[in-house]
């Protein structure tokens, strides 16, 4: 029980004391305030004695002629409304606070840092210490949390944000993560969708939290598209997955259907000894660098006759899987490039890993939804160019897909 006690910020004894100065509503917002007041005040000493190099107290070890210099009042805006506060002043000017900085009266600027060091990875207790070190300010990982929280509206409002309505090419992947769930620790597959848009710019459409792969599941991600607005896929490109052909079928009925051939490589080979491993890599390369799917098949059918004795599973997948493994033939070379692989995906998704590294495990759903999307805003940042060659790519996409894209 002590230890549990560590992490608040009052006593109980302290809040009951609390609650008992407070007597409406009014009182309450004004106990806010004054607290708000002292802590941002608290703030700027300790920015300042960080500034100066000594304390109010104390004085320079260095002979440096700078030093304290009074203070200016400031208004400061809330959610509770607004404040004055004392800004200390050094003698030289040179002062600049940044908590909140010159020109800001908004004081959710120490919240914005806090989300923002939470979405490059760091964790609660992290950034507690890094608060402490730079503010001298003594923050709980569990206010840190609440703090953080704030992200989760922002997240929910973002899965439900209108999307365009017509996407040249949704690539579609998942993600395994650890969750403690009901005092255990479970995993949990978060599904991303990334979208090239029509402007050829990559954007992230959805994130889901994944239950049990089914055609079930599949068509319930999909028709959430369809709610936001999205009337047409071009081409959906994805691994494997349980029931997606199906729920492509049914939602986006004129959809192209491409499965990674990366990915159909990986699984053909996981299980081939290491003595055959590179001749078959070579025989299977043959089939998907074809010039066209009719030459692929008939390397298909010379694989079967090598390789069929030793590992009949091989070539079973292949053709199983051959309406959406031969989709990119269909296309000219520089969209077969683009939609062969998964690769795109697989990008984005090593990159949520940097942001998300620091927690093997989340405490919740709620908490690695706020990790990955924050982690999604600052990817999102960076895409700032267009896919390669999109101006030949939409070129030919307007032949292509003629009756959609014109309609």
């Amino acid at each position: 029980m002590a230890k549990k006690n560590q992490n608040k910020i009052l006593s109980e004894e302290q809040l009951k004391n609390l609650i008992k100065s407070v007597g409406n509503i009014a009182d309450l917002n004004q106990l806010f305030v004054q607290m708000k007041k002292e802590m941002i005040e608290t703030i700027y000493d300790e920015e300042l004695k960080q500034h100066l190099g000594f304390a109010k107290s104390e004085q320079s070890s260095d002979g440096r002629d700078n030093y304290r210099n009074g203070s200016y009042s400031k208004t400061l805006k809330g959610e509770h409304g607004t404040f004055p506060v004392d800004v200390p002043r050094d003698r030289n000017g040179e002062f600049s606070p940044q908590i909140v900085p010159k020109g800001s009266k908004d004081i959710f600027e120490i919240e914005n840092k806090i989300i923002n060091l939470y979405g490059l990875g760091m964790s609660t207790r992290d950034i507690t210490n890094h608060i402490k070190e730079m503010y001298g300010m003594d923050m709980s990982p569990a206010a840190i949390s609440g703090i953080t929280d704030r992200v989760l509206e922002q997240a929910r409002q973002w899965q439900s944000q209108p999307l365009q309505e017509i996407y040249p090419v949704v690539f579609l992947d998942g993600m395994v993560f650890k969750v403690k769930e009901n005092n255990a620790i479970v995993k949990k597959t978060v599904y991303a969708l990334i979208g090239i848009n029509m402007d050829g710019f990559k954007e992230v459409l959805a994130i889901h939290i994944g239950e049990v792969e089914s055609a079930k599941y599949w068509l319930s991600v999909l028709n959430n598209l369809r709610d936001r607005g999205v009337r047409e896929v071009l081409i959906f490109c994805t691994d494997n997955l349980s029931g997606i052909n199906q729920a492509i079928d049914a939602a986006f009925p004129k959809a192209d259907h491409q499965k990674c051939i990366v990915h159909q490589i990986r699984n053909s080979l996981k299980h081939v000894s290491y003595k055959d491993m590179k001749q078959m890599a070579k025989d299977l390369k043959a089939i998907y660098t074809a010039k066209d799917e009719e030459t692929g098949r008939k390397n298909l059918s010379f694989f079967k006759e090598k390789w069929d004795k030793k590992y009949p599973y091989v070539s079973l997948s292949w053709e199983r899987n051959w309406a959406e493994l031969a989709t990119f033939w269909g296309y000219p070379p520089e969209i077969r490039r683009l939609i062969y692989t998964t690769n795109p995906i697989e990008s984005f998704n090593r990159n949520v890993r940097k942001y998300t590294k620091t927690k093997p495990v989340f405490n919740g759903e709620d908490s690695l939804l706020k990790s990955v999307f924050l982690g999604v805003q600052n990817i999102e940042k960076k895409w700032s160019t267009k896919i390669n060659n999109w101006g030949i790519i939409y070129s030919q996409l307007l032949i292509l897909k003629e009756e959609i894209l014109k309609n």
